[in-house]
């Protein structure tokens, strides 16, 4: 069986280029100033008002660590190794294209919340962007054949609480992805700035903590 364990960090559209009635539907039970700006904040969360920025992708059997991220107007190449990593530069479509290039060729798909957020973000963005799927991403829930939510798999299809990766981390002793001061909240910011390759770096450092957790998992707790 081959494995690909893979994450994505995303971005919410601007505001001021939304068009009114939209900005409308969008604020229309939003109670206060506090729930609009919220609101406004969060869009990045849901694929209809955000975009994908980064993809990661990491094969814990081979140990290939690759990140496709939008770059636009850097010095950035397209396409460049470092530290062990593969980094592919391009617009949207072109990160999804090559997403769907690459894991189509594995067995087995690993995530971290895959089947609530990463999967039905990534489908709809390439909806969006008129980029052909190579399989689905939420194939049946209760199997680990396709698919591998750890956050299923961790709290036993939801039977238990849940938390989030950077505490199944602390708690089985990996490096969490937020150590060195980065969370996923920072990525709009980082992009506007564009401090591109710290958010790929970072979306990698996410890939890898996932696949020290889906080692833990599958030594301990899964059954064959």
């Amino acid at each position: 069986m081959s494995y690909l364990i893979f994450d994505i960090e995303t971005i919410g559209d601007n505001w001021e280029d939304i068009d009114s009635n939209t900005q409308d539907y969008l604020l229309k039970y939003a109670e206060d100033d506090v729930k609009r700006e919220e609101i406004k904040q969060t869009l990045g969360l849901y694929p209809l008002t955000g975009s994908i920025v980064a993809i990661g992708l990491y094969d814990p059997y081979k140990n290939i660590k690759s990140v496709y991220f939008q770059a636009p107007a850097s010095n950035l190449e397209s396409y460049y190794e470092k530290d062990g990593v593969y980094f592919l530069t391009g617009s949207e479509e072109e990160i999804l294209d090559k997403f769907w290039s690459t894991v189509k060729k594995y067995d087995t798909l690993v995530t971290f919340n895959g089947r609530e957020f990463d999967c039905p973000y990534i489908m709809m963005r390439s909806a969006i962007n008129k980029v052909k799927a190579t399989r689905n991403l939420m194939p049946y829930r209760y199997s680990d054949k396709e698919h591998i939510d750890l956050l299923e798999q961790l709290t036993f299809y939801r039977a238990t609480r849940k938390f989030n990766l950077d505490y199944y981390c602390k708690r089985f002793g990996i490096t969490s992805p937020k150590a060195e001061g980065i969370t996923g909240l920072d990525v709009p910011d980082m992009f506007r700035e564009k401090r591109y390759e710290e958010i790929a770096k970072y979306c990698m450092r996410d890939v890898v903590a996932t696949g020290e957790l889906f080692k833990i998992w599958f030594e301990y707790l899964k059954i064959m």
